[in-house]
């Protein structure tokens, strides 16, 4: 029997919200409310989204040895992830954020940076941290890291999820062994040159044999492709206080709902719904909701729908 359901691979931070009544214009001078520090990071927030679910989950990366990577670690074991396999890097500083975050309508501008001294290596990916589990989600960064993770998984028949907002190098060594591509919006149409976004998506999964390619829509929900036939959810409508780690509670719930057996248009709605309550809160990671609250929210909540990926689900459109 796996020892984790869910194990990640890739990228955390350590964030410094800085909210805003209202966004500065060009070269503008605004003070701000507040300042929050708060954990964050697309695989560690998905691995702990997994984790708040009920799954035994785990994560791989890298964490500086400065206070930054104090708090990471900390969020971490707290929420119950397996942390055994993580890498303190020494001397170095954790990989940090700065998110303006605009009060009047929770939407984030995010400066980031992250030192050369966290990357992980290939190496530190031996077989049996990845044979462990029943899934295995990643993202882009650490290309060579991820791609022998996938592979090690493909060997197995783990199934992978993968994050991937723009294009890495060597990115194209990843794709064959995942079976769940979560992207970005832009990014179908970056990988294939294809303006279409909703073609550039079977583009890719045809090409890569993908069991299911989707991508997150931000305020207007997510549209996945799978079996010939592309499934649309609409986002959910709430008071949004701030964006930040919306697509990465989004992929932790997606990962649940793959473990889960949910249907493709089930996992989408009940990720939208987990990501939607997120945004809800300050913080990557302010309000993980429970089961039960996505449910309520699923139930009861009212939709935004977008007609033009809404007319893409009733169809299946050519590649």
């Amino acid at each position: 029997m796996p020892l984790f359901d869910m194990v990640g691979v890739g990228l955390n931070a350590t964030d410094t919200l800085l909210i805003l009544e209202k966004f500065p214009a060009y070269a503008g001078k605004v003070p701000f409310l507040d300042e929050i520090l708060s954990p964050g990071g697309q695989v560690a927030s998905a691995v702990i989204t997994g984790a708040r679910l009920g799954l035994r989950a785990k994560y791989i990366g890298t964490v500086g040895d400065d206070h930054r990577g104090v708090i990471q670690l900390d969020s971490l074991k707290a929420s119950g992830v397996d942390i055994s396999d993580v890498q303190i890097r020494k001397n170095c500083a954790n990989q940090s954020a700065y998110i303006l975050i605009d009060q009047t309508t929770g939407e984030r501008t995010v400066l980031w940076r992250r030192p050369e001294c966290l990357r992980l290596q290939p190496e530190a990916i031996a077989e049996e941290k990845i044979a462990c589990a029943r899934l295995l989600h990643i993202d882009g960064h650490d290309t060579p890291a991820v791609a022998k993770a996938a592979g090690i998984a493909r060997k197995h028949n783990i199934p992978v999820t993968v994050d991937v907002d723009t294009i890495y190098h060597g990115f194209e060594q990843v794709l064959p062994n995942v079976d769940y591509l979560i992207a970005s919006s832009e990014f179908p149409g970056q990988w294939t040159s294809e303006r279409d976004p909703i073609k550039a998506l079977a583009m890719i999964q045809e090409e890569y044999g993908l069991r299911v390619a989707a991508m997150t829509l931000g305020a207007h929900g997510a549209l996945a492709r799978s079996e010939g036939r592309y499934h649309y959810s609409p986002a959910f409508v709430v008071n949004c206080v701030d964006t930040t780690g919306a697509g990465d509670v989004f992929h932790g719930a997606f990962c649940y709902s793959v473990l889960a057996g949910m249907p493709v248009a089930e996992a989408l709605e009940f990720s939208n719904a987990m990501a939607a309550l997120n945004c809800t809160a300050l913080g990557a990671r302010g309000r993980i909701a429970t089961i039960a609250e996505a449910q309520s929210l699923i139930e009861r909540g009212e939709r935004r729908t977008h007609r033009e990926f809404a007319a893409a689900s009733s169809a299946a459109r050519p590649v």
